[in-house]
Formats: structure tokens, sequence, C-alpha cells
């Protein structure tokens, strides 16, 4: 069994484009992160953001409206980065406050600055299969996984577990396309799939992003089978000082020893998405400047 180590890929992505960005004459990319309210979760998601884009050499702009923004004013804020033209990337700090409308905000970004991929017409490109566009962070991560860990999804049968617009959704799309490294047969399954163990055991490569902790156990997975486990849960653990403890979708233990390669959690998927994010943005500010 080979452990997928996202910490060490992430690693060699930001280091290839800290290279990239030392090369560009003059203004450097910039990235605004928008974050409203203090959730814990996604304070530190932005500072992880602001600290890897520093490295690279990528200017971020950190912008915090107040929690008690109105729907209206947060789409004022975006329209005028969206206008900014020393803005390239703009992203928006999920979870938002309620009872902003999340979809609506992510559409509301211009799809050429849309870093994070959730615009309609980003993920009508992946669809289409338009590389001018760009791949949603988490999805993307997992592919550049795959391919640095030597897995082709060519004729392998590629089970998604989950819908969601975020990850389910575009990482089937992207295991589908015509291109090297892709080319798999994908099946998606979510809560209303009858008979699910039956389908997870005839997986090659089996994505699990469906937000329950532990979730995939031995008997649902194929000898020999590569496992990618986007799932980032807390678990209650009263040994732990924090009260709790990190899991993924997978019940590691038990489907590890099962595996020809696993991702583990935390040190997967995680640290792909900021460098997926980060590697947008190098190219968002590319598109441009080629305008």
């Amino acid at each position: 069994m080979e452990l997928i180590d996202g910490n060490q890929v992430a690693t060699a992505i930001i280091a290839e484009l800290k290279q990239e960005v030392a090369a560009f004459a003059g203004r450097k990319p910039c990235i605004a992160l928008v974050r409203v309210g203090e959730d814990p979760a996604s304070v530190s998601y932005v500072r992880k953001k602001e600290k890897t884009a520093a490295e690279i050499g990528v200017t971020s702009r950190i912008i915090l409206p107040p929690v008690t923004i109105t729907q209206a004013e947060l789409c004022r804020l975006i329209d005028d980065l969206n206008a900014d033209d020393t803005v390239d990337g703009i992203l928006v700090q999920s979870p938002l406050p309620k009872p902003i409308n999340e979809v609506a905000v992510f559409r509301r970004v211009a799809p050429g600055k849309d870093v994070d991929g959730f615009n309609t017409i980003n993920l009508g490109k992946v669809a289409q299969e338009d590389d001018t566009g760009f791949v949603s962070c988490t999805p993307a991560g997992i592919m550049e996984l795959l391919a640095r860990s030597g897995t082709d999804l060519k004729g392998k049968h590629v089970v998604v577990l989950g819908r969601s617009l975020i990850v389910g959704k575009p990482v089937a799309l992207l295991a589908l396309q015509k291109r090297a490294g892709a080319n798999g047969t994908v099946t998606i399954c979510h809560s209303a799939t009858a008979n699910l163990p039956a389908i997870t055991r005839q997986a090659d490569v089996l994505i699990a992003a469906i937000g329950r902790a532990e979730f995939v156990t031995a008997d649902m997975v194929k000898p020999g089978a590569v496992v990618i486990d986007v799932g980032i849960n807390r678990v209650p653990d009263a040994t732990k000082k924090t009260g709790y403890r990190l899991t993924g979708d997978v019940h590691f233990s038990s489907v590890a020893p099962l595996c020809s390669k696993i991702t583990p959690v935390p040190g997967g998927v995680g640290p792909m998405t900021v460098a997926m994010l980060m590697k947008n943005t190098v190219k968002a500010f590319r598109l441009r400047a080629a305008h």
C-alpha cells in the first residue's frame, strides 16, 4: 500500500509556481480573498491561502466585510473587484453567513477572475473540455494527485461518491475528459443510490466526497483499488487535547491495507486545494496579460 502524500505534491507545485512568478517582470499576480465573519475554519483557511500566496510571490488582498453585510452590498463589493485591473483572482471564502445566497455570490465573480472555479461558465467549460476556464481547486487537486502518483484513469472504472458542485460533479467530468491521464469510465453515487457497496466494490479508483465520517468501510472497497479521500470531518475524541480528531470519509485503518494507493486525512487532498488555487491565480494573471 502506497500513501499518496498531498503535502509533498503541493510543495512541488508551489515551488514550480514560485519559479514561474519570479520570472514575471513588473506587477505580480494578485488575489483578493474575501472573508465574511469570524468562522474559525474560514479564518485559518484564509490565513493559509495568504501565507502560500506570499511564499510564491503572489500579492493577496484580504477583504473583511462585517458579518452584517447584505447580499446587495457583497455583490457591489465583488463588482468593484471585477472592475479592478490590479486584481487577477477573486475568492469568496465559504461558508457565507445566512441569509446570503452563496451560489448567487459565486456567480457574481467574473468568469475570468473566478479562481475558485464555481462560476456557471467555468463549470460549463469543464464539461466542454475548454482549457481557458478555471477548474475548481479540490477536483483539480485530485486529478493532479492521481497524475503525479502515476495513476492513469484510461479504461479504469472511477466511482465518485458524492454529487456536490464543489467536488463530485466536476471531478466526475474531469475523469471523463478525452485527454491524457483521464478517459475513465465514471459512475456517480449519492444518498439515493441503491446497493451502494456493490457499486463501490467495482471501482478501480474510488473518490469519496460524501461528507460523512468514515463512511467507506473495507467491505465497500475492491482489493488493489486507489482511494482518494476528500472528506474532512471532526469526530469527538477524548484522548485529544482539542476534544476531537480529524478523519476522512474513509475508515482508514480497515480500508488502507486493501488499497494499492490511498490519500491520508489530513495531508492528502487538503493541501492540494490551496496549491491549485494559486495555480489558477497565476493562470488568470497570464490569461489577462495575454489580452
